[in-house]
C-alpha cells in the first residue's frame, strides 16, 4: 500500500515557498493524519495525507492556505497530481467537516481536527 515516510523538518530540502508555510514546526507524521482521518471515518490516502499536513503546518503558522497554495506544495514535494484532483480534495474534507473554507478562499483545520493532531503529537 503506502509506504509511511518519517515526519520531514520545514529546514529540509522542500525549497523556500514549502519552509515559509512550515515555519519552524515539525511537519505532522503520517501516524497522527492516519489518526485523523480515522476519527472523520475517512480511508487514508497519499493525497489526502499530504493535503491536511500542508494545512496543518499552514495552521501551526497561524494562517489559511489556499487550492493553489497547497498544490504548489504537492508539487514541490514531486507529487504529480493535478489542480483539480488537490480542489476536489479539499472539498471533500470541507465536506467531511475536517476543514473549513474561509471569506478569503484559504482553507484551514476546524478545532476538532486540529486536537486529534495535536493529541496524537503527545503520545
Amino acid at each position: 500500500m503506502y509506504n509511511p515516510q518519517p515526519a520531514l523538518q520545514s529546514t529540509g530540502s522542500l525549497g523556500a515557498a514549502t519552509g515559509a508555510v512550515a515555519g519552524s514546526h515539525v511537519r505532522a507524521g503520517n501516524e497522527q493524519i492516519r489518526e485523523l482521518l480515522r476519527t472523520f471515518g475517512l480511508r487514508t490516502s497519499l493525497i489526502r495525507l499530504k493535503v491536511i499536513d500542508a494545512l496543518h503546518c499552514a495552521d501551526r503558522s497561524g494562517r489559511g492556505i489556499g487550492v493553489r497554495g497547497v498544490h504548489a506544495q504537492l508539487e514541490q514535494l514531486d507529487i504529480p497530481l493535478s489542480f483539480l484532483s488537490v480542489r476536489e480534495v479539499l472539498k471533500r474534507l470541507c465536506a467531511e467537516g475536517v476543514i473549513s473554507l474561509g471569506n478569503d478562499k484559504c482553507y484551514s483545520l476546524n478545532p476538532q481536527a486540529r486536537a486529534v493532531l495535536e493529541q496524537s503529537g503527545l503520545r
